[in-house]
């Protein structure tokens, strides 16, 4: 049954099929609420706002329309716009990335320099990323995380495809610029004598 199909069902009464179209997409939700919200060191409420975005969508599914965005688009703009209030909400709220206890772990397989190495990168990438501007880094998470096109992204962020565009040529330029020290490779030249 596409989404469509179900929307129709549920508007029409059969409410328990609401259990399905969460289904499809609570992880999904989830996961882009996580990323919104690491910026912020707030993730601990990521599940909370996950779930009050199923409920706002719930309550407002009468008024979706199917002509102005599909469903996944419609429910990623209530969640985003759900995270954006509680940030709102919470603004004084900043805690440092060492003050919220996460912290990479490596497999035992894994030599400890390697591991190392590879949780100093992850971390200053999570960084750069989180170091964003708000419009920036949620067009940065819908493109890279969610593997969503152009049209998807402006239609969740209110924008034009070509402000999209924009806005992620300059977070990807700008998380290079920050990450260019640290991964270009070092070019060493012979001395001669």
């Amino acid at each position: 049954m596409t989404d469509s199909q179900l929307i129709r069902e549920i508007k029409d009464g059969n409410v328990q099929l609401y259990n399905e179209l969460m289904r499809r997409y609570e992880r999904k939700i989830l996961a882009f609420i996580f990323h919104m919200l690491k910026s912020t060191q707030m993730e601990a409420i990521a599940e909370d706002l996950c779930n009050e975005t199923f409920y706002k969508a719930y309550r407002s599914l009468h008024s979706f329309r199917e002509i102005e965005a599909s469903f996944s688009t419609w429910l990623y703009t209530i969640a985003r716009n759900t995270v954006l209030s509680e940030l709102r909400k919470n603004k004084s709220v900043q805690v440092s990335l060492e003050q919220s206890g996460l912290t990479p772990h490596a497999s035992f397989d894994a030599m400890p320099e390697q591991a190392m190495l590879r949780n100093e990168k992850v971390t200053m990438v999570r960084d750069a990323i989180n170091s964003l501007p708000e419009k920036q880094r949620s067009a940065l998470i819908l493109r890279e995380y969610d593997q969503m096109d152009y049209q998807e992204i402006a239609n969740i962020l209110g924008q034009t495809v070509s402000s999209v565009k924009s806005l992620l040529f300059r977070a990807r330029a700008s998380v290079k610029l920050q990450l260019d020290p640290y991964f270009s490779e070092p070019i060493f030249e012979e001395s001669k004598g």
